[in-house]
């Protein structure tokens, strides 16, 4: 998708599910119901284009899922590696989901940030970011 330097954007693939869910564990803030391989390979196979990859050198450093509903753009799971944090890795796979959603037709994102999640939201507010306060999130588990 998107070469920076070393950095290489790609679309994941379902040979890469298993290596993406040890990253989250690494990189990730916060845990989803949907944070297994069955959920993973469910998002891949239904939007292929959906999660995104930054690697360096063939290493997995950052992920954001920027899934398109024909509605709304969702960004889910932006995470880089903690060592490899304030290199641009973030703000390059953001990049490449906002041109995703603009070749779907896409006109806003939105993104899911954990409100305790200090340093998330100095990187979102730095790529241009910011809460709207008159909405919330409502959630029902469907598992029951």
């Amino acid at each position: 998708m998107e070469t920076m330097s070393d950095l290489h954007i790609r679309a994941a693939t379902p040979a890469d599910l298993d290596a993406v869910l040890a990253f989250w564990k690494t990189a990730a803030e916060g845990t989803s119901i949907s944070d297994d391989t069955e959920g993973v390979a469910r998002l891949v196979a239904r939007d292929p284009e959906s999660l995104l990859l930054a690697e360096d050198g063939g290493e997995l450093v950052g992920t954001v899922i920027a899934g398109f509903d024909g509605w709304r753009c969702h960004l889910y799971r932006l995470a880089v590696h903690p060592d490899r944090r304030r290199q641009g890795i973030g703000g390059g796979l953001l990049a490449a989901a906002e041109e995703r959603f603009r070749a779907l037709g896409g006109r806003r994102g939105d993104a899911m940030v954990l409100d305790r999640n200090e340093t998330a939201h100095r990187a979102w507010r730095a790529a241009g970011y910011a809460p709207e306060p008159q909405w919330s999130r409502w959630v029902k588990h469907l598992d029951g």
